[in-house]
């Protein structure tokens, strides 16, 4: 179900409905790449399509695991600060990344069930937000990194 399909459900609704959009998008970004691609570097920083849903994995993580689930970077095994997590190791490739993506989504997902949006979580490092707080932060950086990824993508496929 699209975020068209939900105008007149309730917000939350509403909220999860964007948020998956923007998931879907970002998670077929790699589709029909080559290794060699998702790695490439087109624009001066350190940006690449793989790094990008490996930081979008990230943030969700921060925003869901340890904002709402009040568990630390630390024990989550994150590094952090955003900039790190966009730096791609040895290990990662377009299926690593990909699944990491899957998985830290299923977890938000889980993370959130049954809490109303406004409840009011403290994991956060800089103090307390409430869910629907978290919801509009993150669907915020999934659009902003969804129109980065898509200029990305666009940029690969007409240089090959």
């Amino acid at each position: 179900m699209g975020s068209f399909d939900v105008p007149l459900d309730d917000e939350r609704s509403q909220l999860d409905a964007f948020v998956t959009e923007y998931r879907s998008a970002l998670d077929a970004i790699l589709d029909g790449l080559t290794e060699e691609q998702a790695h490439r570097r087109l624009v001066p920083s350190a940006t690449t399509l793989l790094g990008l849903l490996k930081h979008v994995t990230w943030m969700q993580r921060v925003w869901f695991e340890e904002c709402v689930g009040g568990t630390s970077r630390r024990d989550l095994g994150l590094v952090q600060s955003p900039d790190e997590s966009f730096r791609l190791t040895d290990e990662d490739t377009i299926a690593s990344v990909t699944a990491a993506h899957r998985g830290a989504c299923a977890t938000a997902r889980t993370v959130v069930t049954g809490l109303p949006l406004d409840t009011v979580v403290t994991g956060h490092r800089a103090g307390p937000r409430t869910l629907r707080w978290v919801y509009l932060q993150v669907l915020r950086e999934l659009a902003h990194h969804c129109g980065h990824a898509d200029i990305l993508r666009e940029q690969l496929l007409a240089a090959d």
